[in-house]
């Protein structure tokens, strides 16, 4: 019995033997196998995912602070700065997250009074309960680490004084800043265009997603910084703008600072050349509102324009398409955008800030009713059409250069009994006319009765997209490709015409210029074409873009939108017309030049208004410039524009020399009563 209970315990102790080695080998294979799994994750984590996760170790240790950048200048086409960032010393505060607010209030009490000791005196000095505000001690609209900025404009005295005692103002740092600049004479307000801050801009489609899935520090948009929202400083905002700097602060889980600061310093953005001319801009500018001026006062019957408060212009070179002034007046001062533009200056200029040379703008009365009665910047052609309409007809085959008409002074259509008649202005009888003294009389009842009426007699309905096809093609109808913000393309009514009236009427009306609104860049391209013969420039506005070395980035170049080709036959006929054409102003001009009047009449709430319309260009045998304005109820456009083109000329003429050479400005003794190419003073020169 005790043999078999011996013999039953060595069998029980040698499966417990097997069973603990079998136990103790699956304990050394799970060990081995997670000990595997541990070396191949790290090794994973090591090899391949090393270098990510190093920088995520940096992003977490670190906390990096956008610094605006540096925008680039804009200047004119001699190198005046319109546009340029100036460096301004700011004082800056990043504080220690233990401060209490007694010790803040503390510090700001001694920065108030280095304030009122060393920087310039204000109106409102600075107090220690807006500075304490400034420095955000609770982090309600900062981060610990974002630093607040407490002062701008330091002046020498506070920089030195800061830096000398930086120790007994933890915190405290001078930085320097870039705030925007504009030529105090007031360059192309409008053309230059201004700038907002980034939180306010946010409307425009433009910056809505802008930071979105961005990566780029350098390149991240803050909500404090400035960008253009309007004119050149938008259209060229990347250009302009620069990189961010970069200031990395190290920090512990608490997001406090445990280290020196570390500053990648921003990029300066591109400079930006026009082709704007400042002294024939200013000229420009000067021209417009001494004229207006002059016809709001005038007593002459034929001058006289009470009600014109705003002019518009464009000179633009026929060979290159550049613009070397553009005006839309009156204009404003651009700084009131610094810092925040305040209510009272916003209503101030509301009626000004927006670019009428290129855009539909209201006219400047605060009274809704009042200013429904008043037409925008964007007027029917009047009798500037004409040359277009004699060029449609003759390349239509509607008309030849040598056709007749007996003009009774009007043109009658419609049905008998019924009809409507057409007249010229007070209804001049002006005889027999051929297509070149038809421009010169600036006869409307030719225009109607041989190129409107006889393209719907010949085309029907077809006529008017005939019509409208010859518009674009001279850039009326179509946006100029100046490529400028918000730029119309104007107001067409001829194809409304047709469906309210006729085909008939709306040729008839549209073949003296009272069937569609243009701008006057649209007009001074137009203008461009016919001096060219048929050549439509692209309206050029920058010459060149260089980065902050002075290194041409990107140059630009003329450019041809399309070509109209006619007889040189039809052209002759349009400028044999346009040379006889009455205006004032011209009486000693010493170049020949080609031009056109236009009264182009508009009903506007309930009345009928005239508008002055002038376009020219010179000299006749080389032409180099072509000028076009327009004064919105300026009255005859010999009269309420043609004087503006005229010192128009004369400016380019001493600054650049319509002949290639800058001409010393003589000057001259006015005319006598007004008086112009023997007109008796009182008669109108051209009331078309």
């Amino acid at each position: 019995m005790s043999n078999n209970q011996s013999e039953e315990a060595q069998k029980r102790e040698i499966r417990n033997r097997r069973h603990f080695s079998f136990r103790l080998n699956v304990f050394f294979f799970i060990t081995f196998f997670v000990f595997s799994i541990l070396i191949v994750r790290l090794a994973y984590l090591q090899f391949v995912e090393g270098d990510n996760l190093r920088a995520k170790e940096h992003e977490i240790a670190t906390r990096p602070v956008a610094v605006p950048p540096i925008r680039g200048n804009i200047y004119d086409s001699e190198g005046v700065a319109l546009a340029y960032s100036t460096s301004t010393q700011s004082l800056y505060f990043t504080f220690d997250t233990k401060m209490t607010e007694e010790k803040g209030l503390a510090l700001a009490e001694r920065l108030v009074e280095v304030f009122d000791r060393l920087g310039q005196k204000t109106a409102k000095p600075l107090t220690a309960k807006e500075v304490l505000a400034d420095m955000d001690l609770k982090g309600k609209v900062y981060f610990s680490y974002q630093p607040r900025r407490i002062k701008s404009g330091l002046t020498k005295e506070e920089i030195a004084f800061f830096s000398e005692h930086k120790k007994e103002f933890p915190g405290m740092d001078v930085v320097e800043e870039s705030i925007r600049q504009y030529n105090k004479e007031k360059v192309a307000v409008q053309l230059v265009g201004y700038m907002k801050k980034m939180s306010g801009a946010a409307s425009l489609e433009k910056y809505k997603d802008i930071n979105k899935d961005n990566t780029d520090k350098t390149l991240e948009y803050l909500k404090s910084e400035e960008v253009g929202f309007d004119g050149l400083e938008y259209m060229f905002q990347d250009e302009l703008r620069g990189l961010n700097g970069i200031k990395e602060y190290p920090v512990n889980n608490q997001s406090e600072i445990i280290g020196p600061m570390k500053l990648t310093k921003p990029v300066k953005g591109e400079n930006i050349y026009l082709t704007i001319n400042k002294d024939i801009q200013l000229d420009t500018q000067r021209a417009i509102t001494e004229h207006l001026a002059k016809i709001r006062s005038s007593t002459n019957k034929q001058e006289s324009a009470k009600n014109a408060k705003t002019g518009y212009a464009v000179a633009m070179e026929v060979k290159t398409g550049k613009v070397v002034a553009m005006a839309s007046m009156p204009d404003y001062d651009p700084e009131v955008w610094q810092g925040g533009i305040s209510s009272e200056d916003l209503d101030s200029i509301k009626y000004y800030m927006s670019n009428g040379a290129i855009r539909d703008v209201q006219p400047p009365y605060n009274d809704d009713k009042e200013r429904m009665k008043h037409p925008s910047s964007l007027v029917n052609l009047g009798s500037t059409q004409k040359p277009l309409t004699i060029l449609l007809g003759l390349n239509e085959k509607l008309i030849t250069t040598q056709s007749e008409f007996i003009d009774p002074g009007y043109f009658a259509f419609g049905r008998e009994g019924h009809e409507t008649r057409v007249r010229n202005a007070s209804s001049a009888a002006n005889g027999k006319l051929k297509p070149a003294t038809a421009i010169a009389k600036s006869s409307n009842a030719f225009m109607a009765s041989m190129v409107g009426n006889r393209l719907y007699m010949r085309d029907g309905t077809q006529g008017v997209d005939i019509w409208d096809s010859y518009m674009k093609q001279f850039g009326l109808g179509v946006t100029t490709g100046s490529g400028l913000p918000h730029e119309s393309s104007g107001s067409i009514n001829y194809f409304k015409e047709v469906k309210n009236g006729s085909a008939q009427s709306a040729l008839i009306y549209a073949s003296f210029g009272q069937q569609a609104r243009y701008s006057v860049l649209q007009l001074a391209q137009y203008a461009s074409t016919l001096a060219s013969h048929g050549q439509r420039m692209r309206p050029q506005f920058i010459n060149k873009i260089v980065d902050s070395d002075g290194k041409i980035i990107q140059s630009f170049q003329s450019e041809i939108l399309n070509t109209v080709s006619f007889p040189e036959a039809y052209w002759n006929t349009i400028e044999t017309g346009m040379s006889q054409v009455r205006v004032q102003g011209f009486e000693d001009f010493k170049y020949n030049f080609y031009r056109k009047t236009g009264t182009s009449e508009q009903d506007v709430g309930g009345g009928r208004v005239e508008n002055a319309v002038f376009i020219a260009y010179a000299p006749a045998e080389n032409p180099t410039l072509a000028v076009a304005v327009v004064v919105p109820e300026g009255g005859y456009g010999g009269w309420g524009a043609a004087p503006i083109a005229r010192k128009i000329f004369d400016s380019y003429d001493e600054y650049v020399g319509l002949n290639g050479t800058p001409q010393k400005k003589e000057v001259t003794a006015p005319p006598v009563n007004g008086a112009a190419d023997g007109v008796p003073d009182g008669q109108a020169a051209d009331q078309q």
